[in-house]
């Protein structure tokens, strides 16, 4: 049985002594006479060095459960005894959006942490809410400790995706290999790379600081999917153990060990295809399904003129469907499906 968490402030957190530390990490609540509670545990083992290590982070929206799951089971596996260097798990990091069981942090600030990575998080008034206070609790202390960053996502009630591993295309040929292998341990069908020009990812920001971020897509409907869970486990343990942090010895899994992991990009406009008004959406073809260019991929009903026909979504290029629109409505411009292009 582990002691207690210890509620202490970004300031008072050790991540150098050996051993585990659980906290939670205090930040001043803006609703109530209080503080919010961030979920931290590290642990640190001899072998330990300064800007070495892993953190793995759930919740980053607070719908997308498979990131929980996944880490909570971990801090119950792994022992301490068998670190090496410095594990940093935080199982739910966007508490707010968490609580509400929302994407966004929509009963306090509105803002989604994914795109909260912005210049002036959390030190200008501008961008003084929860969210961006996390933003910059998580660069102010987390990032100088770690050389490796997963951050675990799934569809949530946004969009059905086929389980994947992903990271940006980066300019330093050696952080790009070392980010394709840890994403193909996973294990996941697809390991995809996809654009980089929107502001404030999380991602986005630990791949230009140098070090090795993965993503995921491990689940969406707001549930847990198993086989999601199976592959953020063994994900993060490989990664753990091929970087030095974690003792242990690994062997591939599922997709990886059979050698039919499909590489795809989604980094161009005509992977993505809108919605051309509000309407609701009928899939023709299964998440990861291969189609050819002008194939229909799905139907957009408008019940509002119940006697047209429906609009046909046709794939522009030839890929693999990457992702859905999961929920039946949806709205105009939304990316109602998604086709990945080969990569290789």
């Amino acid at each position: 049985m582990n002691p207690p968490r210890i509620a202490a402030p970004p300031e008072a957190l050790d991540f150098h002594s050996p051993g585990r530390r659980d906290y939670w990490v205090s930040l001043e609540h803006d609703s109530i006479w209080g503080e919010w509670h961030i979920p931290l545990t590290v642990m640190v083992g001899p072998e330990a060095q300064p800007g070495r290590g892993l953190v793995v982070f759930g919740a980053n929206h607070g719908n997308e459960y498979e990131g929980p799951v996944v880490i909570k089971n971990l801090l119950r596996e792994i022992q301490p005894a068998d670190v090496r260097g410095r594990l940093i798990f935080v199982p739910v990091l966007n508490v707010a959006a968490f609580r509400a069981g929302t994407r966004e942090s929509v009963s306090e600030d509105g803002v989604n942490l994914n795109r909260a990575f912005v210049e002036g998080a959390g030190t200008t008034t501008a961008l003084s809410g929860i969210t961006h206070r996390i933003a910059r609790f998580v660069r102010e202390h987390l990032w100088g400790h770690v050389h490796v960053v997963i951050d675990l996502h799934s569809g949530g009630l946004v969009a059905r995706f086929a389980l994947t591993t992903s990271y940006h295309v980066v300019e330093d040929a050696a952080q790009a290999r070392a980010m394709e292998e840890a994403a193909r341990w996973f294990g996941t069908p697809f390991v995809m790379t996809y654009q980089n020009r929107t502001p404030g990812l999380l991602p986005s920001e630990a791949e230009r600081l140098g070090k090795i971020t993965i993503g995921t897509e491990l689940g969406w409907g707001a549930a847990v999917n198993a086989l999601g869970v199976r592959y953020g486990r063994h994900g993060v343990l490989a990664a753990a153990i091929h970087h030095g942090q974690l003792s242990g010895v690994i062997a591939p899994i599922d997709h990886h060990a059979e050698g039919t992991q499909r590489v795809v990009e989604i980094v161009d406009r005509d992977c993505f295809l809108p919605a051309p008004w509000p309407g609701h959406f009928e899939p023709l073809v299964e998440c990861g399904a291969l189609v050819r260019a002008g194939q229909a991929v799905g139907l957009l009903h408008d019940f509002h003129r119940i006697d047209e026909p429906p609009h046909e979504v046709k794939a522009r290029l030839e890929g693999y469907v990457i992702a859905q629109a999961w929920q039946a409505r949806v709205e105009q411009g939304q990316h109602i499906a998604v086709v990945a292009r080969p990569a290789r």
